[in-house]
């Protein structure tokens, strides 16, 4: 098996040639990630050549429209879906918000929704305020002791008044990878449709969608190497089927029906450096004679295998240790590297004195305050999270332990 170049995977991030960073090991991915030179280089293109309205017939307009059109014909690509069927949005967010109110038009009163409480607010959130509208919203919780969602606790809630199903591709918290073909065959054969929360695992490897079975996939591109936008992809006749939310003479564009202002076109367009990136790595480390899905399929292996060798190490750690409760799968191939720890002491100062230490670590209820208080914990006292993905080192890993064994 190709062992990753973690040398070359860094020397595409500008973040590791800073001065102000070099001392510092960044372990709150989950957050936000680093952003490629791709992405930052098409940015500043954008904004210093093409920063004027775009898709009219003069030179810097067309161009501007073409790099827009770019990052949604290479991201489909990518993601194995057409390329009509992304949309762009200010945030995963926004993005569920509108949909939430779609979905708000097209349901009737008796008709029910499953969400869990496993999700971060931002996918959960939304769906609840169906209830103002005598939409009945069915809880699918977590175990309280691992945090896990359980499919026969699902089958249960299932039944022919749930028209959708929401649910996290991996918990920011618990860590734990769900088995999203799965459930999405379940729901379907019960008559209903799936909303996918793939923020927390697109940073491991962008998926492919079409293999996974979701109606709607959603994940941000601020945490998966890129610009500050929402990514969402809603299938085709699902969009048609639900109210425009957009202009009403967009009516008739699937990536336009859920967007209502006007996108940000700069952001949009440095999209297309998240694909120059996975080529640039696949390309790199295997033959470059492929498409881009099987390109996203490869890279999604190479860093999997990296942050597994990376992880197991760190989970072995934790659980050598009797001072820490360590949230979700204590096995490396089960979950992705974002570990959250409860401690004795509230995990955002644990954190602060992380940083004291060169480690760049977050504490606190990471917007998932629902399933705080579902695995028991006090949302005010939080969680230490230890988020990491494939650009981490060895080194860095090593230093985060040294770093937690003179604090706790």
């Amino acid at each position: 098996m190709t062992k990753m170049d973690i040398d070359f995977v860094r020397s595409q991030f500008p973040a590791f040639q800073e001065p102000t960073l070099q001392w510092q090991a960044f372990f709150e991915n989950a957050g936000g990630s680093y952003t490629s030179k791709f992405v930052i280089d098409r940015l500043n293109r954008y904004y210093t050549q093409r920063k004027v309205q775009p898709y009219a017939p003069y030179e810097a307009s067309r161009l501007a429209g073409e790099e827009m059109d770019e990052a949604r014909l290479r991201l489909s690509g990518v993601l194995n879906i057409p390329a009509n069927d992304l949309s762009f949005g200010p945030s995963t967010t926004q993005n569920t918000y509108v949909l939430a109110q779609a979905f708000r038009q097209m349901l009737s009163t008796g008709d029910a929704i499953i969400v869990t409480n496993q999700d971060h607010e931002a996918n959960s959130g939304p769906w609840r305020r169906l209830a103002e509208s005598g939409i009945e919203v069915r809880e699918w919780e977590v175990d309280k002791d691992t945090g896990f969602l359980d499919l026969t606790d699902l089958a249960n809630l299932l039944d022919d008044k749930v028209k959708l199903v929401t649910f996290p591709h991996v918990s920011n918290i618990v860590g734990q990878i769900n088995p999203v073909a799965e459930i999405c065959a379940m729901v379907k054969a019960a008559g209903a449709v799936t909303c996918v929360d793939g923020v927390s695992f697109a940073p491991h490897g962008l998926p492919d969608i079409k293999a996974l079975g979701a109606d709607i996939y959603l994940f941000s591109a601020y945490k998966t190497y890129g610009p500050h936008q929402g990514i969402m992809y809603v299938e085709a006749d699902l969009a048609m089927r639900l109210p425009n939310q957009g202009h009403y003479f967009n009516a008739d564009s699937p990536y336009k029906r859920f967007t209502p202002a006007g996108p940000d076109h700069a952001q949009i367009a440095a999209c297309a450096g998240m694909v120059d990136y996975i080529e640039a790595l696949h390309d790199h480390h295997f033959s470059a004679n492929v498409s881009l899905a099987e390109k996203a399929r490869a890279t999604l292996t190479l860093q999997t295998t990296h942050e597994t060798e990376l992880l197991a190490p760190l989970l072995e750690y934790l659980r050598a240790r009797n001072d820490v409760r360590l949230i979700g799968a204590d096995k490396a191939e089960d979950r992705v590297p974002t570990v959250a720890i409860g401690l004795k002491s509230a995990g955002e100062g644990v954190a602060r004195e992380l940083g004291a230490h060169g480690i760049m670590a977050g504490g606190g209820d990471f917007y998932a305050v629902r399933l705080m208080k579902g695995l028991g914990i006090d949302p005010s006292h939080g969680v230490l999270r230890l988020s990491f993905v494939h650009y981490t080192n060895t080194q860095e890993v090593e230093k985060l332990m040294k770093a937690l064994d003179q604090i706790l």
